[in-house]
């Protein structure tokens, strides 16, 4: 397995790993969930709903490698990366710009 030393570098395979839509809306559903729940705990002062962010965001995101895609979930071997990459992936295509990123990485 090839190695990554830098977000720059990682971005491009994050991308391939999850290249089917299917696979990326299920992680758009997670990280929305994660987003909410965020949202929520800070309003409502529930902060266990804090809790639950790891859970909502990685049961979509680990269904839809295992399910969908086949493959094993980056996090496993890039963390940080890899929670970096699912928001700006879920950014880019909140604003409709996931489009070009998609085609760099050679998906789509």
């Amino acid at each position: 397995m090839q190695r990554y030393t830098s977000f720059a570098e990682f971005w491009p395979f994050y991308l391939r790993e999850h290249s089917r839509a299917l696979t990326r809306a299920w992680h758009y559903t997670g990280t929305s969930l994660v987003v909410l729940l965020a949202l929520a705990a800070l309003l409502t002062g529930n902060f266990l709903l804090f809790a639950m962010m790891p859970v909502a965001g990685y049961f979509f995101a680990w269904i839809s490698h295992w399910r969908i895609e086949r493959n094993r979930p980056a996090t496993f071997t890039y963390p940080l990366w890899s929670l970096a990459a699912d928001f700006r992936m879920w950014a880019l295509w909140l604003t409709g710009r996931l489009g070009p990123e998609l085609k760099r990485a050679g998906i789509a």
